[in-house]
C-alpha cells in the first residue's frame, strides 16, 4: 500500500481548519487526502506543534528544516520519498504521486447546469445554490454558487 505522508507547519490544530479565518488550501488538501483515503492510499501526517518527535526522527525533514529553518513546510513524501515542499499540491498532483490515474482525480462536482459559472444567475433564480434568497451578491462576489 502507497503511503503519503505530510509534515504540516505549526498551526491551531491537527488540519488547520478552523478558528475564524480558515485557509482554503489547508480545506481542499484536507479534502484531497480524506479522497485518497478512499482510494485505498494510507495517509500520514504530522504537525510541528503536535508531533515534533516525527519531525526529528526523519532525516528528510530534518535536513530541510535545518536549511530553511522550518520555513519550507507543508513537507510531502510518498514510500518516504520527498516529492514537495512549501506548498500544497492539487489533488491531480497527489493522484499522479501514488499512481492514480488522472480521471479519478476530477473534483467531486464537476461544473453543472448549478455549479457552472457561466449559468451562475439562473442558478441563484432557480435557488439551486440554497433556497434562491440567499442572496445574489454573495454568489456573484464568488464567481460561482458551488
Amino acid at each position: 500500500m502507497t503511503t503519503i505522508t505530510v509534515y504540516d507547519p505549526a498551526m491551531c490544530c491537527s488540519t488547520g481548519i478552523c478558528g475564524a479565518e480558515v485557509d482554503q488550501r489547508l480545506v481542499d488538501l484536507t479534502a484531497d487526502l480524506d479522497w485518497l483515503k478512499a482510494q485505498g492510499v494510507r495517509v500520514q501526517r504530522f504537525g510541528l506543534s503536535r508531533e515534533p518527535a516525527e519531525f526529528a526522527a526523519n532525516d528528510t525533514i530534518r535536513q530541510i528544516m535545518q536549511a530553511s529553518e522550518g520555513d519550507d513546510l507543508p513537507v510531502f513524501l510518498v514510500d518516504g520519498s520527498f516529492k514537495a515542499k512549501a506548498r500544497y499540491p492539487a489533488r491531480a498532483e497527489l493522484a499522479e504521486w501514488v499512481g492514480i490515474a488522472d480521471s479519478a482525480a476530477a473534483p467531486a462536482h464537476q461544473a453543472s447546469a448549478c455549479c457552472g459559472a457561466a449559468s451562475n444567475q439562473s442558478a441563484v433564480s432557480s435557488g439551486c445554490c440554497g433556497g434562491g434568497a440567499k442572496g445574489t451578491a454573495e454568489t456573484e462576489k464568488a464567481g460561482s454558487c458551488c
